[in-house]
This record gives structure tokens, C-alpha cells and sequence, in this order.
């Protein structure tokens, strides 16, 4: 679905005002996205994610087939389970990101706004001989979501693993993540009965969403991640990727970073000055003194945490340094909490510091 192809009918909703850019074609939010947020996270209100894009994968080599190009082992899945994947390049930097529910006798990948061509489109490249048909659902299938299963949708519902450790997998932050306060679920409906799926329930925008994302330390597609970007720096081996799997595109550069070197950036969450009464723009530049370290990703206002954001920083950046934002003529101070430590990285032999799920059997 392109970002002008789409607008969703919840945006005749009372008090709604339309988003822009990869939240194209739904609320933004629907007249107070502060209480908005809070209604979303006490699990009141869900969330119109019409735009998202959707693809189907059918055949008998569906699943054996996109085991072997991604990150993430989904070999053994069954029918209602989910998962989290990548598709890296050779030099292991992401190219897609894609949210796996297994179905009966389907695959389906949810994907961020107009990603679905484009995956598509790859997809076909690999599959050779091997039976497998991928279609494109956008035009007919959209996503709510929630902090908690929503009764009115199918049973169509992926299950956020984040930020859980999968099997395979690996932390590169703390125990006591702040996500755990937040589940998160996305039901693939129809989008001729979005509304009935709906029903009377309350609303929650686009704004509200990324705000308990951004709580949640989550990286976004689109986001967080340039064309360099490996996933290591996002945490992203928590939940996309396993590290004894097998063979599949990035493989050497995830290995060789994870056991013998260090993640060139990492994700930080910020602290924003709240004395500023606004909020820097994606892409703003954080800085060290006079010296630029990194770039702000996400930014949000918290109903509770008040502005916070996402940025991707140098690796030996000082964890308890006092960063600045700087968007135009205005500067924010920003203090950090570590999301990926500074060490993360160069494992091998080294079992102290961080979370290891066994290997899968």
C-alpha cells in the first residue's frame, strides 16, 4: 500500500486528525494523544494500524524456504505462533523487517507502510524452483493494535516477543526491562470490516503508540535503523534474530560482531529537558560538547515520563554523559539510560553481563 493510496475510515471518527509519513492514512490522534496513551497502555482504548502493510505466503516450502533467507529460525512455528525476523544483506546490515504469524496453511509478514512491494518483490527473486506464492494483502487486510487481544478481531494475532529473549537469541540490555510493562498485539483484519471489528471501543492514535514504544525501548524499521545498520545496535537479537540456526544472508558479520567485536553504535533512550515546551525532530543531531555522536530517532511526550526519545549513538559515547539535541537554533539536554551497553559484543569466552537463552534442541 503506498503512503497516498490509503486512508482509513476510522478517520470520520469524532476529533481525528490524519498522520503523515510512514502513519499515513490514520489518526495521528483523535484530540488528546496524552490521554490517549494512558488509556492505550491501562489496555482502554486500541489502535487504528490500518496502513501497516501485510503479505501471504502459501505453498508447501513456505516456511522451510523463509527460514533459510532469515534471521530468525521460524522452521518449527506452528499454526497460532509468532515471531520476528530479518533480512540482512552480506555485510549483515538490515534490510527488512518483518513480523511473522504462522497461520494453518499460510504464512503472514506484517511490514511498515509500503515495505510490502518491496519484500514482495525480493521474496520472488529467491524462490527458485521451490513451491511457494507470496501475495500482497495491503490493499485488503490492515492491523489494530493493542495491549491486549481485542475480542471483536479473528483469531489473525501476532504476539509481540519484545522484549523477551527468544530462544537462540541475546540481550544487550538490562534485566529489568522497561518493556516487560507493555505486551503488545497487532490482529490482521479485513479492511471492509475494520470498523466492525472496532465496534464501540475507544481509540487510541498513532501518537499514543509511539510513545509506550519509545517507553519500551523497541526499535522501529524506518526508525532506528539507516543502511548501515547492523542488529546488535538496536538489541534486535532479543527477538529477530537466532545465533544457531544456520546459514541465511549477514550470518559471518552477526557471528563475528557478537563474538569477537563490539556493535559500532547503539540505541539510547533520552531524557529530554521538559523546560523546552517542545520536541526536537526526527533526525535532530545529539551532541557531546561540540562534537556531533549520533542522531535522535524517535521522540514522544509520555503521559508519565514527560518528552523521551530514541537515538543512535557511538558506541564509546559515556553512558552518564549529559547529551545535547540540537534541532535548528534550539538546544535539549538529554540525559541517557544505557539500552545497549557499551560492551555489548565480543562474547566468546565471556558468559557474565548479559542474557542467553539454551540453544533451541
Amino acid at each position: 500500500m503506498s503512503e497516498n493510496s490509503y486512508r482509513s475510515v476510522l478517520l470520520d471518527r469524532q476529533s481525528a486528525i490524519a498522520g503523515t509519513g510512514a502513519d499515513a492514512g490514520v489518526a495521528s490522534h483523535y484530540g488528546a494523544p496524552t490521554r490517549e496513551a494512558r488509556d492505550l497502555f491501562a489496555g482502554k482504548a486500541i489502535a487504528d494500524l490500518s496502513h501497516l502493510d501485510v503479505l501471504e505466503l502459501r505453498g508447501e516450502d513456505r516456511q522451510s524456504w523463509l527460514n533459510t533467507l532469515s534471521s530468525q529460525s521460524i522452521t518449527n512455528l506452528k499454526p497460532g505462533e509468532s515471531s520476528q525476523a530479518l533480512l540482512l544483506s552480506v555485510q549483515g546490515r538490515i534490510e527488512h523487517e518483518m513480523k511473522v504469524l504462522i497461520d494453518t496453511d499460510r504464512v503472514l509478514l506484517i511490514t511498515e507502510l509500503g515495505r510490502a512491494e518491496p519484500l514482495r518483490e525480493f521474496l520472488n527473486s529467491m524462490r527458485f524452483m521451490l513451491r511457494v506464492e507470496i501475495t500482497n494483502l495491503s490493499e485488503t487486510h490492515g492491523v489494530l493494535g493493542a495491549v491486549r487481544e481485542i475480542p471483536t478481531c479473528n483469531d489473525l494475532v501476532w504476539r509481540n516477543p519484545w522484549p523477551q529473549v527468544n530462544a537462540g537469541g541475546w540481550a544487550y540490555s538490562r534485566e529489568d526491562h522497561p518493556g516487560l510493562e507493555r505486551p503488545w498485539f497487532l490482529h490482521i483484519v479485513e479492511l471492509d470490516r475494520l470498523a466492525q471489528a472496532v465496534g464501540e471501543e475507544q481509540l487510541a492514535g498513532t501518537m499514543a503508540v509511539e510513545s509506550l514504544r519509545i517507553a519500551a525501548w523497541e526499535p522501529r524499521f524506518g526508525f532506528e535503523n539507516d543502511d548501515k545498520t547492523i542488529p546488535h545496535e538496536l538489541d534486535w537479537l532479543r527477538t529477530a534474530v537466532h545465533l544457531d540456526k544456520g546459514c541465511y544472508k549477514g550470518q559471518e558479520t552477526v557471528a563475528r560482531v557478537h563474538n569477537i567485536g563490539h556493535p559500532p553504535r547503539r540505541l539510547v533512550f533520552l531524557h529530554l529537558d521538559g523546560s523546552m515546551h517542545t520536541l526536537p525532530a526526527e533526525g535532530s543531531e545529539i551532541k557531546l560538547g561540540e562534537r556531533t555522536v549520533g542522531k535522535l530517532t524517535s521522540t514522544s511526550l509520555h503521559f508519565e515520563a514527560g518528552p523521551i526519545a530514541l537515538g543512535v549513538i557511538k558506541r564509546n559515547v559515556d553512558p552518564e554523559a549529559v547529551l545535547t539535541v540540537v534541532d535548528g537554533e534550539s538546544n535539549y539536554p538529554a540525559s541517557q539510560e544505557v539500552i545497549v551497553a557499551p560492551d555489548a559484543g565480543q562474547t566468546a569466552g565471556r558468559f557474565t553481563g548479559f542474557l542467553r537463552t539454551p540453544p533451541s534442541k
